[in-house]
């Protein structure tokens, strides 16, 4: 768990240092789908996984629909929103997610009426994000373009989890394999913006003349190297483990220590201001997430109870 934690929660600070040296948002996302795919098809390769067959439209389908929300969008909205804000601020609003899932939920009538401690946790999840940009004091944090990218990118997660859930679970494709022919079409996906000058050029080289790639230095290359083959290769792989061998909930646990990594790396290697007003907006979104997810936990509790009860007495010799 803290090595996932550490991975995936060290994504912003890859991005952040990527932007400062050179690379631009569209090519940060599209080398990262194309290095996290290469990780997984290779892990999917060495476990005998196949990716769905190329005459399976269906499959290929619904992978187009969430490899662009899931990957290809919120990747490149990262890019878009660290180039203004903070790397750790980001990893917090990427923890306001389950708040967006449970907000679609409500709308589109999944989530039954909501009860007083999970309707805290909505409200008071969204006050942190007010705490953290203090709109107050200047009027334009919170309405700023790269926070509203980062707002954005929480909620395009939601939507891609809604999706899958219901589109892309208990099919016969392998998760790893599902997972890597995600990424290598998110890869695809992410192509239309290199063509964008605001998000990937062209740039102009000293003579004024146009040239495709940015001023790339080798630290920038490095960091969204880390960042396609271990925060994102890796993490899916590592992601994968947890579920199976430490159940959902542990792996949703996760989600909680991210915000906390982002903070924490950002303050030591990018020496970003680490204010008590962040500080203080990020637990109070993260008491937000937990006051919202309650009905999960209890449905889990009471589930593994039932499940206890039905288990038949061990046996003198199993004791």
């Amino acid at each position: 768990m803290g090595v996932l934690a550490l991975l995936w929660g060290s994504g912003f600070l890859w991005i952040k240092i990527a932007l400062d040296h050179g690379l631009t948002p569209g090519w940060i996302a599209f080398l990262r789908c194309l290095l996290g795919a290469g990780v997984l098809l290779a892990l999917a390769y060495g476990a005998g996984q196949r990716l769905p067959g190329l005459r399976d439209r269906r499959t290929w389908g619904r992978l187009a629909v969430a490899a662009f929300f899931c990957n290809a969008l919120p990747f490149l909205l990262f890019g878009v929103g660290e180039r203004t804000v903070d790397s750790g601020v980001a990893g917090v609003l990427n923890a306001t997610t389950p708040l967006w899932s449970l907000l679609l939920g409500l709308g589109l009538g999944a989530e039954r009426p909501l009860g007083a401690a999970r309707l805290g946790g909505l409200l008071l999840g969204f006050t942190g994000v007010l705490l953290i940009f203090a709109p107050w004091s200047d009027g334009s944090g919170l309405l700023s373009g790269g926070a509203l990218a980062l707002l954005a990118a929480g909620a395009s997660y939601a939507l891609a989890f809604a999706y899958m859930a219901r589109r892309l679970t208990g099919g016969g494709t392998a998760p790893l394999a599902l997972s890597a022919a995600q990424l290598l079409t998110a890869t695809v996906l992410s192509v239309p913006a290199l063509a964008v000058p605001a998000l990937s050029g062209p740039h102009l080289a000293p003579g004024g003349s146009e040239r495709l790639f940015p001023a790339w230095t080798g630290t920038g290359v490095l960091a969204v190297v880390v960042l396609g083959i271990f925060a994102t290769g890796l993490t899916f792989h590592l992601n994968y483990r947890m579920i199976a061998e430490e159940g959902p909930t542990s792996a949703a646990t996760v989600g909680y220590l991210l915000p906390v990594v982002s903070v924490t790396l950002g303050a030591l290697v990018l020496d970003e201001p680490l204010t008590a007003r962040v500080v203080a907006g990020m637990a109070v979104v993260l008491v937000g997430v937990w006051l919202s997810r309650g009905s999960g936990r209890r449905s889990i509790v009471k589930a593994t109870a039932r499940a206890a009860r039905r288990r038949p007495a061990p046996t003198a010799k199993a004791r």
